[in-house]
């Protein structure tokens, strides 16, 4: 009987000994993560007690595996990471090669061959988009640009990481030192050529058929009103592409999950089906990083300390560094330098499934995957803390040092209105701050009507196209006077904040009331006691967004069943 039920006795130890651990750590202050990786070393094999199926453990962390991909997939989005491109695509690019030259040298310093170092140092090189994006959120910096900053640089190591475990299958006999020269040669290019032609087809297929059909099944689906059939389509999408994928194609669970979310984030239903598929997803998760947790050894900290050491301060200390140095390089301030440093400074899923598929190909020893998951389950529970240390380091350094004021206050070449700006742009015009969905939608009004404003944005790269399409904008956050002068608020008719940012908006309205006692001032917000406080303390005008909707809706259909009196 028992043999018979290894399926639920692992789900259920899993998940019963998650639940305990994962909320002794968020007591902690410590991502639940690191309590579900502690749970799997519980019921895994190199400690006493309960041993759980690990081939039951493994087949629940591929599902896993899709389920996380195609959760990422269908929050990923191209507008938000070509936004950031400019110092996302070099900057992840380069750390990551520096983060695997470290790791690889460290590695070859232990006497390891090269693809075993290889593997070791990319397993170290990308950081954890899920640690991140619950980091970030809970600072409530996700939606600043340092916020999309980082987000997009995780985007790209996420993207490069899908490409090299597209490809090190048919490198693996390359990397093991075991590929034959000549007619062998020859098979390992027509290998990685059918691979990425395989890839390619997958992707136009996706892009051109998938973004069709699913949408359409979707739309299909939600029309019977059964919330049921609606989540089973999202999961059957999920991890049929995933499967359909690897077996038609090649290509891995986690390619083809992410596929599937993304071209699903195409329907107008995507948000319906983030929120449905969100416990499922959440649960097998759970499972993926228990499973991973079953594979650690506990007793590489005691036999190999140093090594673990070793492996720590490059995640913390080397990447760290490595971030900030390629920010500052890019002419970004120090404290973009920081938040982006700070959320490198770990490892994660990624890693573990690279480090996974090391294991499998036979190029990665199993003290290396030992080594790996030690250095994020430290790096993870150290994160929150050096998230928690960015602000007063970054006060402790401006405080004391001429050149950290420097580099906080780097000259940005779009940071002033150029002296060819038209006389109309500076006088009784609109600063219109923020050019996300609602500032292009105000500005496009604007452009209609032949008003004149100008944009404040942080994102420079946004800022630098606008200037290309002959819009008056300058860079910078609109909370420091400095940009609001460049804006010339002084001779402005209307301050429009277009961005939900209730921590600066006070800020930018001092500045504008102190330069121009008699201008107007509107600003947005998303929660409605925010609106109430904000209109209490008589910033402007107020709009807030549920309420707006409802007044357009009711207004609609008032409309409809009361006639016009004119």
């Amino acid at each position: 009987m028992e043999h018979n039920i290894t399926l639920i006795t692992t789900v259920a130890a899993g998940f019963g000994f998650a639940l305990v651990l994962g909320f002794i750590a968020e007591r902690l202050k410590v991502p639940a993560l690191v309590g579900y990786l502690l749970a799997g070393i519980l019921i895994g094999p190199s400690t006493p007690g309960y041993v759980a199926d690990v081939d039951t453990a493994t087949q629940l962390s591929e599902i896993g595996v899709m389920l996380l991909m195609f959760g990422v997939g269908l929050h990923f989005s191209l507008d938000d990471l070509l936004s950031v491109k400019r110092i996302a695509v070099p900057g992840a690019v380069v750390q990551m090669g520096l983060a695997t030259v470290l790791g690889m040298a460290l590695a070859m310093w232990w006497g390891w061959d090269t693809g075993a170092a290889l593997i070791f140092g990319l397993s170290l090189s990308c950081a954890s988009t899920v640690v991140l994006l619950k980091a970030l959120e809970a600072r409530g910096v996700l939606e600043t640009m340092n916020g999309r900053i980082a987000v997009g640089w995780l985007v790209v190591e996420d993207l490069a990481t899908v490409l090299i475990l597209v490809l090190l299958p048919p490198l693996a006999g390359v990397l093991a030192g075991t590929a034959a020269s000549g007619e062998g040669a020859t098979e390992l290019w027509r290998a990685i050529g059918t691979t990425l032609l395989e890839v390619a087809a997958f992707i136009a297929l996706m892009l051109i058929a998938g973004r069709r059909v699913l949408p359409w099944l979707l739309a299909q689906v939600a029309r019977t009103g059964s919330r049921e059939l609606f989540t089973l389509a999202v999961i059957a999408a999920a991890i049929g592409i995933a499967f359909g994928a690897a077996k038609l194609f090649s290509v891995s669970f986690a390619l083809g999950a992410f596929f599937a979310g993304m071209v699903m984030r195409e329907s107008e239903f995507s948000h319906r089906a983030a929120e449905e598929s969100l416990p499922l997803r959440d649960a097998f998760s759970v499972l993926f990083f228990v499973a991973v947790g079953m594979l650690f050894d506990p007793a590489v900290l005691v036999d190999q300390p140093f090594r673990v050491l070793g492996v720590v301060a490059i995640i913390v200390v080397g990447k760290t560094l490595a971030a900030m140095a390629l920010v500052l390089a890019l002419r970004y301030p120090l404290n973009t330098a920081l938040t982006v440093a700070a959320s490198l400074a770990q490892i994660g899923e990624f890693s573990f499934i690279l480090a996974g598929l090391g294991l499998s190909l036979g190029l990665l020893p199993q003290e290396g995957m030992s080594l790996v998951l030690a250095g994020a389950l430290i790096s993870i529970a150290l994160n929150p803390f050096v998230f928690a240390g960015v602000a007063p380091f970054s006060r402790w350094m401006l405080a004391r040092s001429e050149f950290a004021r420097r580099l906080e206050q780097r000259q940005d070449p779009y940071a002033e209105l150029p002296m060819s700006t038209e006389r109309k742009y500076l006088e009784g015009q609109v600063v219109l701050v923020g050019y996300g969905r609602v500032g292009r939608r105000i500005a496009a009004a604007l452009d209609e009507r032949g008003i004149p404003y100008v944009v404040a944005e942080q994102n420079r790269e946004q800022v630098e196209d606008l200037r290309k399409q002959g819009v008056a904008a300058v860079s910078g956050n609109a909370a420091d006077p400095a940009v609001l002068i460049q804006a010339h608020v002084a001779n402005a008719a209307m301050l429009v904040v277009a961005t939900p940012d209730p921590v600066n908006v006070r800020a930018m309205a001092h500045t504008a009331r102190l330069l121009n006692p008699g201008i107007e001032i509107v600003v947005r917000t998303h929660s409605e006691d925010e609106s109430r406080l904000l209109q209490s303390e008589h910033i402007g005008t107020v709009f807030f967004g549920e309420e707006e909707l409802a007044k357009g809706m009711s207004g609609h259909v008032v409309r409809r069943f009361v006639p016009d009196p004119a």
